[in-house]
């Protein structure tokens, strides 16, 4: 077990059909910087000096427009004065005449009286700013003084320095601990209560073919469509007629072919899509087949093919092991068995199964109420029993497999074709930073 301190933990899960991918980051606690709090006053108070400039600019703006008025009163005041003058001149005969006058002039001033104390109004606020702004300064000179003139630029090229790199981890990010299952999302309802459907994990991310195999017996052909949408509309782009039926519903595509279990047989059939024809082809030494190791609904589900982020691998169980699952990783090209796992549980107690990252998680039930209920690791030849539950909407799933690219589940659940997405787990080790 790692703990927060030593290494990011990252929870990953496609969240759609689409297969967009959302992550969930838990970050090591060493890595929380202890200037923070200096770098955050900083911060704030320079957005304080910035509000403040603005509102003296304001002020500025104001004090502008009043000045104008008081260059329009002195200007009156010269002209009262004038006629203050005239009216000492000739008192007797003008007398009426500038008086009249004089209080037109003294009306037009009325207006002034406002302007003036507004003027001293903001004159006072104007020095309070400055003095203020004094203060901030000085703050801002000690705080930058104590942690470096360049030191939140340095601190900023940290966190983008940081980005980059989980940036570039999560690009990397392939193997995890399945966590939960959610769903299903229904993609489309066709065909009889068995079959499978599914696209290929290591096709390009412009390549979204998908084939659909109805049936689980008596039945040679592959419907192709160009994409997920086509797909649902139904608009077939070509059909491919196999040279063999297939026995289950537990194929796969991976890499341009379509790997599957010959009927009334244990031999795995590669078929190129491209090409149309049978590539290789290899009997799965004591494997049981044609009922004698199903899963637990029947169907011809001996043998199960079914590939993740390592490579292709075959599910079934021999007599050898007592009819209890074996796992073997496979050659793609050449269907030679690598390597095989023996494991303790019974196949025909399975409901379902399917492997991420080399660990294969199996299902307790292919009917409502089903969970994950096991899991074997082939990295560790260890087991463990789990409880991780997901909900069987149309009662009775017949396929269920893992597509590394989308990072979800594909399942045929009583002639409905459903997604499953999927939460993985992941803890990365971090070098320490200084």
């Amino acid at each position: 077990q790692i703990s927060p301190k030593e290494g990011w933990q990252v929870y990953s899960s496609a969240q759609d059909p689409d297969g967009r991918c959302i992550c969930t980051v838990v970050a090591p606690e060493q890595n929380l910087c202890s200037r923070d709090a200096k770098s955050r006053q900083l911060r704030q108070l320079l957005e304080k000096v910035q509000n403040m400039s603005q509102s003296i600019e304001v002020l500025n703006l104001r004090t502008q427009r009043d000045f104008q008025y008081v260059l329009k009163m002195e200007t009156q005041m010269k002209g009262l004065k004038a006629k203050f003058r005239q009216i000492e001149d000739d008192r007797k005969t003008l007398m009426t005449k500038h008086f009249q006058e004089l209080k037109e002039k003294m009306d037009e001033l009325l207006p002034l009286i406002p302007v003036l104390e507004q003027y001293k109004t903001d004159a006072k606020l104007i020095t309070q700013f400055k003095e203020e702004i004094r203060n901030l300064s000085a703050v801002l000179t000690g705080i930058q003084e104590e942690i470096g003139a360049y030191d939140y630029d340095e601190l900023h090229q940290r966190v983008l320095s940081l980005e980059t790199r989980l940036r570039d981890c999560m690009k990397k990010l392939t193997c995890g601990k399945l966590m939960k299952i959610t769903g299903p999302i229904t993609v489309k309802i066709s065909g009889t209560r068995f079959g499978a459907w599914m696209t290929d994990p290591l096709a390009s991310e412009k390549n979204n073919r998908v084939w659909y195999m109805d049936s689980y017996t008596n039945n040679k052909i592959v419907r192709e469509y160009k994409s997920m949408a086509e797909f649902v509309s139904g608009a077939e782009s070509r059909t491919y007629n196999l040279p063999f039926k297939w026995a289950g519903t537990n194929h796969v595509v991976y890499n341009g072919s379509l790997y599957f279990n010959k009927y009334q047989s244990n031999i795995i059939i590669k078929y190129s899509f491209d090409t149309g024809r049978v590539l290789a082809q290899r009997s799965l030494e004591y494997a049981g087949f044609h009922n004698v190791y199903p899963y637990t609904w029947g169907g011809f589900s001996d043998i199960d093919l079914m590939a993740d982020e390592i490579g292709l691998w075959a599910v079934y169980a021999t007599n050898q092991n007592a009819g209890n699952i074996v796992i073997s990783q496979l050659n793609p090209d050449t269907l030679e068995v690598l390597k095989s796992w023996s494991t303790g549980y019974p196949k025909r107690s399975a409901g379902e199964s399917f492997m991420i990252c080399g660990t294969l998680y199996v299902t307790n039930s292919h009917l409502t109420g089903a969970k994950v209920y096991y899991s074997y690791s082939t990295k560790t030849s260890t087991y463990e029993y789990t409880d991780i539950p997901f909900h069987n909407q149309y009662f009775h799933i017949s396929m269920l497999d893992y597509n590394a690219r989308d990072r979800a589940l594909y399942a045929w659940n009583n002639g409905h074709q459903v997604l499953f997405n999927v939460t993985l787990f992941h803890v990365i080790k971090t070098e320490d930073d200084t």
